[in-house]
């Protein structure tokens, strides 16, 4: 079932749902299984105002998206992390999210990039739905045997 969303800046009072999103995510359960970390993440992208929540009609924070203006070669949007609450999955959240990225990121710049662990290959076929294709593998980029895929959108 589509849920009908809300994207805006992250309050304060979304860094604990956003935590718990990243902790509940594939990503997450590889690379953020301790609370403290996953804390010192959010909390760092909410600081930075870089942290943007999906809330539904009761303004309830679903998941998020992390991404960085100018992170990619300081001079393209990188997306760095994409999470949504587990019961909220397959509602097309992730979906919305990552559409929004890309509309902050078009008015940024011509291309926008992201990275997909090999361990995800459900979130890789939605990037390539979405229109980003694979232009290099990273092996072993955070945890040896387990590659990033450097993955890219033109915007015309």
């Amino acid at each position: 079932m589509e849920q009908i969303v809300k994207i805006e800046m992250a309050a304060q009072g979304d860094v604990q749902d956003c935590i718990e999103a990243l902790m509940e995510s594939e990503l997450g359960r590889k690379y953020f299984r301790d609370y403290e970390k996953s804390e010192k993440t959010i909390t760092s992208a909410f600081k930075d105002k870089e942290l943007y929540a999906a809330r539904n009609d009761k303004g309830e924070c679903l998941g998020f998206v992390w991404f960085l203006p100018n992170g990619a070669f300081h001079s393209f949007p990188y997306l760095h992390i994409i999470a949504v609450k587990e019961k909220y999955r397959g509602c097309g959240i992730g979906t919305n999210l990552l559409r929004f990225y890309e509309e902050l990121a078009g008015s940024y710049a011509k291309k926008a990039f992201l990275i997909v662990d090999d361990f995800n290959p459900k979130a890789k076929k939605l990037y390539e739905r979405e229109g980003y294709h694979e232009v290099g593998v990273l092996p072993d980029l955070y945890i040896k045997g387990i590659h990033g895929f450097l993955m890219m959108k033109t915007f015309e």
